[in-house]
């Protein structure tokens, strides 16, 4: 990786970490008899939204992929299509580890989930917008050999 690179995995990180502050301090402002003990739900969403925007927000500005041959609308729709339901795949995934790991299956499956639906969007969001929904990418970058 060359310095500008690191200089836009670092820009990227600063912001998801402004974003998740952000998420803290805005909400109260906005929102009547906001706690992160008492409506810990609602924070977990404006959460994983503000991360998410943030994410697609640096794929629109700094552009990491270089644009492919085939530009149609229906190749994009395809395209967050296919991310949409990695995004859904990842949410599952997770919310599977986080039950095998000991979480309550039936008496808290919304906490679970949205907590699931958080780890997805700080991990999967950000590879969907760098990598995109190729998933022989995502096996090279994510395997041992790869």
């Amino acid at each position: 990786m060359d310095e500008t690179e690191i200089r836009r995995l670092s820009v990227g990180h600063v912001l998801c970490g402004l974003s998740v502050l952000l998420s803290l301090c805005v909400p109260p402002l906005l929102l009547d008899e906001f706690s992160l003990l008492g409506t810990h739900l609602t924070w977990i969403c404006i959460c994983s939204v503000c991360v998410i925007t943030v994410n697609v927000f640096l794929l629109l500005t700094l552009k990491p992929n270089p644009s492919t041959k085939r530009s149609s609308l229906t190749h994009k729709i395809n395209k967050l299509y296919r991310s949409c339901l990695y995004f859904s795949a990842s949410c599952l995934l997770f919310h599977g580890i986080i039950v095998l790991y000991g979480a309550p299956l039936i008496e808290s499956v919304g906490e679970t989930f949205l907590l699931a639906v958080l780890l997805s969007s700080f991990t999967t969001s950000r590879c969907l917008c760098i990598l995109g929904p190729n998933f022989h990418a995502w096996i090279r970058v994510f395997s041992k050999d790869g």
